[in-house]
């Protein structure tokens, strides 16, 4: 999962798609995008690597920055070198906006070809309640599956 607040002054970064209509982005480094960190960290936990932060440290100047299907490749890498292969991944985005369903297909397609496996994301809207549905930010919950690589000994 992740969850990050609302900023102004920054562009909205959301399931690997910019989002210009929108009035602010999302705090969190390197762009606080949750649906991508959620897919991240649902990975990487799923392998028994750690989290996003364990091996995107956005304080060294490699990660400062980086966008948000490089950080889903590079998930998809690590995981991959851990002996696993990626069956799929779904994930929930959590939140008031901006409205996801009519790009919800063109950013599958994003998160799938970053990823190399198929990626299925929803939207729920939580009808006011917390933070999400005060409208002071978005959360993301992740699940992935992954597949033992054959001849892979650990």
């Amino acid at each position: 999962m992740d969850i990050h607040p609302f900023m102004k002054d920054r562009p909205m970064r959301l399931a690997g798609l910019d989002w210009p209509d929108e009035s602010v982005g999302l705090a969190g480094e390197p762009d606080g995008d949750v649906v991508v960190h959620a897919v991240c960290n649902a990975l990487l936990t799923a392998a028994d690597l750690g989290d996003l932060g364990t091996h995107f440290d956005t304080a060294t100047p490699e990660w400062e920055g980086a966008s948000p299907t490089l950080l889903l490749t590079e998930t998809a890498h690590l995981v991959r070198s851990a002996g696993f292969e990626v069956g799929n991944v779904s994930v929930q985005l959590i939140g008031e906006r901006p409205k996801l369903g009519p790009r919800r297909q063109e950013a599958q397609k994003v998160l799938a070809a970053a990823l190399g496996a198929p990626v299925f994301l929803g939207a729920a809207t939580p009808e006011g309640l917390g933070f999400a549905g005060r409208g002071d930010g978005l959360m993301a919950i992740a699940n992935a599956l992954l597949l033992e690589l054959p001849g892979y000994s650990r």
